[in-house]
């Protein structure tokens, strides 16, 4: 499988260490997801989305009428896209939903130190938003806060090629949609989820925080499905032109794979 970079340097014994660190951490996260995505309030959970007309009001009772014992049920509100107003609404959690019975497995790309990639963070002078596509809103936008730039280098047929991406402010942490090859190939080896999947950045000695701009961490074998990958009832960002990058990513989460 590619990579972004090659070499013909025999790996030093510390380069061997780290190299394992790094797997043993990554095997450790792959652990900590199936954890999160088949919990009770995990992505495979969700089973209802919905959002309240003006004036309209429903109880939870009613919410959770026709669910069983396992079900529970959270509040949530957001700007209108017509008006900027509030708006309201309720999701249903089932801690046996359907998914989560016949799940069997995130299939992943295998680990690769190569996809390990220092990048920097660049602040904007001033609160930014760009407008995101989201994948059930039909082709509008929502605007998300994105508190500065991320470049990187990639080589793509032995030239280095340099991305600038925009992340997003995910409650306090920066999260990076993204595209790439790989979630249009014809080689299901190599086929991932096909809207994108989202990225962490890693932040380094506090670099990141609070406008500051410095070396972050771009970790691509924790690329992940995004939420929407899980159950039709969630409404993903989809990753912005300038994060579709031209190299394929051959690391991280590829696609969900059920038991069925």
């Amino acid at each position: 499988m590619p990579s972004p970079s090659s070499s013909v340097t025999a790996p030093s014994r510390a380069s061997i260490d780290l190299t394992e660190s790094a797997r043993a951490g990554w095997e450790a996260w792959l652990a900590r997801r199936l954890e999160r995505v088949t919990g009770p309030r995990g992505d495979l959970a969700l089973v209802e989305t919905r959002w309240l007309g003006p004036g309209e009001s429903v109880d939870d009772e009613t919410a959770l009428a026709g669910y069983g014992p396992t079900a529970a049920l959270t509040r949530m509100r957001r700007p209108s896209l017509d008006t900027g107003e509030d708006e309201y609404g309720y999701r249903v959690w089932d801690a046996s939903s359907e998914a989560i019975r016949e799940f069997d497995a995130i299939e992943t790309f295998p680990f690769d130190a190569a996809w390990v990639l220092e990048a920097w963070f660049e602040p904007v002078d001033e609160q930014r938003t760009i407008p995101f596509e989201h994948l059930r809103d039909n082709g509008a936008t929502r605007d998300l806060v994105v508190p500065g730039d991320i470049t990187f280098s990639l080589v793509d047929d032995g030239r280095a090629r340099e991305y600038t991406v925009a992340a997003f402010d995910d409650g306090g942490s920066l999260l990076v949609p993204f595209g790439d090859p790989t979630n249009r190939s014809d080689d299901p080896d190599l086929r991932s989820y096909p809207v994108g999947r989202f990225l962490v950045v890693q932040r380094l000695g506090g670099a990141a925080d609070a406008g500051t701009p410095g070396p972050v961490l771009l970790d691509f074998n924790r690329a992940y499905i995004p939420p929407c990958g899980f159950s039709p009832h969630y409404n993903c960002p989809l990753p912005p032109a300038q994060n579709r990058l031209g190299v394929a990513v051959t690391a991280g989460e590829r696609r969900v794979r059920s038991a069925a």
